[in-house]
């Protein structure tokens, strides 16, 4: 139990080692310095953040609906990865870079770290209004606010990070600069549609539980929905 405890501890203790230090913790990752134990801490880190937040936007429905965002969410984010992460990688390979696939990997990690350490910030705001108010779209369109502004920030870490991890002044940098711009627009596009496919994540207020919805429409079309909904065009 106790070992149990102290891994946990030395799990947070890395991820308050990026935050505290970014530069530091990336010069790490750059120079391959205990990546295993760097990747492991975040994924750890991040899924219990994200874990946490997916259960309190869930408990809007009902206590199943807490438990399956909770399970679900931190799915949405590590499965956008692992979609995405081989395409950044081999075209980064192919056009000169000499970096693992565990550098990668830690790399995008971080920025889910950023991301999950902001959704768990956010966390009381969420609370707040689920305990407040009752507007079903309202609530839909604020946590789409929510995960935009935190998502934009975690891949704005991410990019940050590149020219620290990733070589930028060699012969085929300009090109992987291009490629990570393409890749960043392509993560937030699987991730958006990936969320719609898993839906629900709050549950339709008098609906019974649902693990998963029907396949119908996209996440773009949803959120225009809601915009009407809220405004009053519908």
């Amino acid at each position: 139990m106790m070992e149990r405890k102290s891994s946990g501890i030395k799990y947070f203790a890395v991820l308050i080692g990026f935050l505290r230090d970014r530069p530091g913790f990336l010069e790490e990752v750059r120079q391959g310095i205990r990546l295993p134990n760097k990747i492991i801490s975040l994924l750890v880190c991040s899924s219990l953040f994200i874990a946490a937040y997916g259960a309190i936007i869930g408990a809007y429905h009902s206590w199943m609906q807490a438990i399956s965002s909770a399970i679900k969410l931190p799915a949405l984010y590590l499965i956008t990865l692992l979609i995405c992460i081989p395409t950044l990688f081999f075209a980064n390979i192919i056009f000169g870079s000499k970096r693992s696939f565990a550098q990668h990997l830690a790399l995008v990690l971080t920025a889910v770290s950023v991301t999950s350490v902001l959704l768990f910030s956010f966390a009381p705001i969420t609370l707040f209004f689920l305990i407040t108010t009752n507007n079903y779209q309202f609530l839909i369109l604020l946590n789409v606010f929510i995960f935009a502004i935190t998502g934009f920030i975690g891949v704005s870490s991410l990019y940050q990070a590149t020219s620290l991890v990733l070589e930028q002044d060699d012969e085929g940098s300009k090109t992987r600069h291009k490629i990570l711009q393409f890749w960043l627009f392509l993560y937030a596009f699987v991730g958006s549609q990936l969320g719609w496919t898993l839906r629900p994540f709050f549950g339709t207020p008098g609906s019974v539980f649902e693990l998963f919805r029907e396949r119908e429409g996209n996440f773009y079309l949803s959120v225009i929905k809601s915009l009407s909904y809220l405004f009053g065009f519908r």
